[in-house]
C-alpha cells in the first residue's frame, strides 16, 4: 500500500527529467548528501549543446543578474512541507462556493498548490509591492546586525514570523525585491493555461526591472503590452519636477501563439459613430476616407453620377477601379445628404470586429482612478482603511480581455481583494461563473492605522471582509432590479451568482516531524509518536492535505457522512473517498467499495496491524479492483 509524500513536488527533479527528454547526452549521474546516486545534469556539456561554437568559458552575455538570483531560482525549484488548513467559520458557503481566500505568504501558497492549479489558471492579476521603501514588507532571509534588527521590530505576520520593510537604505534594495519578484513569477507562470496571460500593474520605480524579469521568466516573445494607466484625474504642483499621474500593468502571455484576447465592447461614443441615414440594406455604417496615407495609385476616377474624385495631394487611392466600380454597384459609396459632397466609403457594423481592439493607454474615465477606488470602500463602510486601492473597473477591464466566463482568477498580493470584488461584479453583469483565488499574508495592521483602530487586527481580515459587503451589496442591487423585471422575465442569474468563498490558511504540515537520535528518546517521548498526525489536527485538515498531495481542486464538492459510527469524506462523489479514524471497521471498507471509488484514504493508525492493512487491499482488489488505496 502507498504512502502519501505529503510535501509539494519536486522540481528539481521534473526539470531534469524534461532536459534529459531533449537532450538525453546531458544526464549524469552524482551522489547526494547521503552518499546515494542520484541523476543529474553535465552544465557543461548542456552549454555546449546549446552554443553553435566551442565553449572555452563563461562568456560575457546579455542577461539580468543581481546578488540572490541563484538561490531565488534554487528556492522556487525546492519542494515544502507546507500545507493548507479550511477555516470554515471565516468562510461564505463553504460547502457550495467555487472561490478561495487563502491567507499565507504567497511563495508557499502558490508552491502548495503547484500541483492542484498546474496548467490550470487563466488570468493572473497582481499589484505587488512598489519598492518604493515602504511598501514592500517580507520575511527576512538574510542576516542582520543588531541596530538593523531592532529597527525593524514589531513588523510581524500572524504566525509570529518576523517581516521586514525594505527600505533605499537596504544594500541589497533592488536585489532583494527582485528575488522575491523572481521565485514567485517562477512557480505562478507553471499555473498559468497555455493560453494564460498575467498582468502586473507596477510604477517607474521598478518597471524598467519589472520588465527584463518577466522577459526572462515567460520569455521576451510572449510580451504582449505595456499599459498606461492614468490614476489620477489632478496634477499637483507641488511636484519637483514632474506631477506623476499614471502607473504601468505589463501583460505577458505563457505562450503568445495560443493566446488571444477578447474584444472591447463598444462604447457609446463609438456605437453613434455609425448611423443608416438612406436605409440601406446592409444597417449601420460610418464613412471613411477613400484615400490612404501609402500607395502609389494617385489617379483619379469618376463616379457614374459624373462626379470626378482626386485623392488629396501626399495621399494615395485606397481601391483599384475594379473595388471602387464593386462598392458603387452596391450602394456603398456616400456623396452626401445633397448627393455632391466629396465621396466616401460607407463601412458597415456588419462588416467590421464584434468590439474594439485594446489600446495601451487606459484613461481614468474608461477604467477609474484611484480617487474612485477609496469610493468604492467607503461605499462598503471600508473607506480609508486601505492606501492607494485600485478601482474594480481598471480589473475588470484585464478580465473583459483575458478571461471567459468560466475561468479561474489569480492575485496572489491580494491586498484590499479589488479583484475578488471585480470578478463578483463581472459575473453578476455578463451571467459568468468565473472562479477567484486570493492570497495574501496576514500582515499585522499598526496600532495606529485606521483598519487597527476599526478592529482589524490583519490585512487578511479587511480583504475576507470586503469580499462579504461586495457580495451582498452586490446581490441587494440584483434583487432591486429583478423586482423591476417584467412578468415571465428570469431572475435565475441571482440564484447561480457566486459571492461565496473557502478560507484555507498556511501551516506546517498536519504529519509529525520525527527527527530525534534513538539515544535521546525514551519511554514517554516514544508514546507520543504512536500516531504520525500532529494532535491538534481535524479530520478535515487532513482531507485538505490530501487533496492538494493528490492534485485535487480545493473547490470540490465534498460530502460528509456518518457511516457505522465513522465519519467518511466523499470528494466529488466518488473521485475521493477518506476516513481518517483509528481502528476502521471492515464493514465500512465494503460500504466505501461499494462506491467504486477511484482512490481512497486512510490514516496509517486505521490498521492495528501490517495484516490489517494487507487485508483491506486485498478486499478493495475483490470488490472494486481499479480503487487506489493509500494511508497517511
Amino acid at each position: 500500500m502507498d504512502k502519501m509524500k505529503m510535501s509539494t513536488p519536486d522540481l528539481t527533479d521534473v526539470n531534469i527529467g524534461k532536459i534529459g527528454a531533449l537532450f538525453p547526452n546531458v544526464i549524469t549521474e552524482t551522489k547526494d548528501e547521503n552518499g546515494d546516486i542520484k541523476k543529474a545534469v553535465d552544465f557543461d556539456l548542456l552549454r555546449q549543446v546549446l552554443s553553435n561554437c566551442i565553449v572555452e568559458d563563461e562568456n560575457e552575455r546579455y542577461r539580468l543578474d543581481w546578488p540572490g538570483k541563484k538561490a531565488s531560482l534554487f528556492k522556487a525549484n525546492t519542494p515544502i512541507t507546507k500545507t493548507l488548513r479550511p477555516c470554515r467559520e471565516e468562510s461564505v458557503n463553504f460547502d457550495t462556493t467555487e472561490n478561495l481566500y487563502i491567507e499565507g505568504d504567497n511563495f508557499e501558497v502558490l508552491k502548495i498548490l503547484q500541483e492542484s492549479y498546474l496548467g490550470k489558471i487563466k488570468m493572473i492579476y497582481i499589484d505587488p509591492p512598489y519598492n518604493t521603501g515602504n511598501d514592500f514588507i517580507y520575511r527576512d532571509n538574510f542576516s542582520k546586525n543588531k541596530d538593523e534588527y531592532e529597527e525593524e521590530l514589531g513588523l510581524a505576520d500572524e504566525e509570529g514570523g518576523r517581516l521586514f520593510r525594505n527600505t533605499d537604505t537596504n544594500g541589497r534594495y533592488h536585489s532583494d525585491w527582485l528575488s522575491m519578484m523572481y521565485e514567485r513569477l517562477l512557480v505562478a507562470r507553471d499555473l498559468l493555461k497555455d493560453d494564460g496571460v498575467i498582468f502586473i500593474s507596477i510604477d517607474d520605480n521598478e518597471v524598467g526591472n519589472l520588465r527584463k524579469l518577466g522577459d526572462e521568466v515567460f520569455g521576451e516573445m510572449n510580451f504582449l503590452a505595456n499599459i498606461i494607466w492614468q490614476k489620477k484625474y489632478t496634477r499637483s504642483n507641488d511636484a519637483t519636477w514632474f506631477s506623476d499621474n499614471h502607473d504601468h500593468i505589463l501583460c505577458f502571455a505563457k505562450n503568445k501563439e495560443k493566446t488571444k484576447l477578447n474584444m472591447l465592447p463598444r462604447n457609446e461614443t463609438q456605437k453613434n459613430a455609425y448611423t443608416n441615414p438612406d436605409n440601406h440594406p446592409k444597417g449601420l455604417w460610418k464613412a471613411t476616407p477613400l484615400h490612404a496615407k501609402s500607395g502609389t495609385n494617385t489617379s483619379s476616377y469618376t463616379f457614374s453620377n459624373g462626379i470626378t474624385w482626386q485623392p488629396p495631394r501626399g495621399t494615395y487611392r485606397r481601391y483599384n477601379d475594379i473595388a471602387m466600380e464593386k462598392m458603387e454597384a452596391g450602394n456603398e459609396i456616400w456623396f452626401g445628404n445633397d448627393g455632391l459632397q466629396t465621396p466616401s466609403r460607407k463601412s458597415f457594423l456588419c462588416d467590421v470586429k464584434d468590439g474594439v481592439t485594446p489600446v495601451t493607454i487606459w484613461p481614468y474615465d474608461e477604467v477609474g482612478h484611484n480617487h474612485e477606488a477609496n469610493n468604492e470602500l467607503k461605499a462598503i463602510n471600508l473607506g480609508g482603511l486601505f492606501n492607494n486601492p485600485k478601482p474594480t473597473r481598471l480589473i475588470k477591464r484585464t478580465m473583459i480581455l483575458a478571461s471567459n466566463p468560466n475561468d479561474i482568477v489569480l492575485d496572489f498580493f491580494s491586498g484590499s481583494s479589488t479583484t475578488a470584488d471585480a470578478v463578483l461584479q463581472l459575473n453578476a453583469e455578463d451571467g459568468g461563473n468565473r472562479k477567484f483565488i486570493m492570497v495574501q499574508l496576514p500582515e499585522i495592521c499598526d496600532e495606529e492605522s485606521e483598519a487597527f483602530k476599526a478592529g482589524y487586527r490583519t490585512i487578511a481580515e479587511i480583504g475576507k471582509e470586503r469580499i462579504r459587503r461586495a457580495g451582498k451589496k452586490i446581490v441587494e442591487e440584483l434583487k432591486n432590479k429583478s423586482q423591476q423585471l417584467e412578468l415571465g422575465e428570469d431572475p435565475g442569474y441571482l440564484k447561480r451568482l457566486d459571492i461565496g468563498f473557502r478560507v484555507y490558511k498556511t501551516d506546517t504540515s498536519n504529519l509529525k516531524d520525527v527527527f530525534y537520535l534513538p539515544s535521546e528518546l525514551d519511554q514517554e517521548m516514544l508514546s507520543s509518536f504512536e500516531s504520525n498526525i500532529k494532535e491538534n489536527r481535524t479530520p478535515e485538515d487532513l482531507l485538505t492535505q490530501v487533496i492538494l498531495d493528490l492534485g485535487l481542486e480545493l473547490t470540490l464538492p465534498i460530502e460528509i457522512n456518518q457511516i457505522l459510527g465513522n465519519t467518511v469524506f466523499f470528494v466529488q462523489a466518488n473521485a475521493l473517498v477518506a476516513c481518517f479514524d483509528e481502528n476502521v471497521d471492515f464493514n465500512i471498507v465494503d460500504h466505501i467499495a461499494d462506491h467504486k471509488p477511484l482512490r481512497v484514504v486512510f490514516r496509517d493508525a486505521s490498521f492495528v496491524d501490517d495484516k490489517d492493512r494487507i487485508n483491506v487491499e486485498e478486499r478493495f482488489k475483490r470488490l472494486s479492483p481499479e480503487t487506489k488505496v493509500t494511508v497517511i
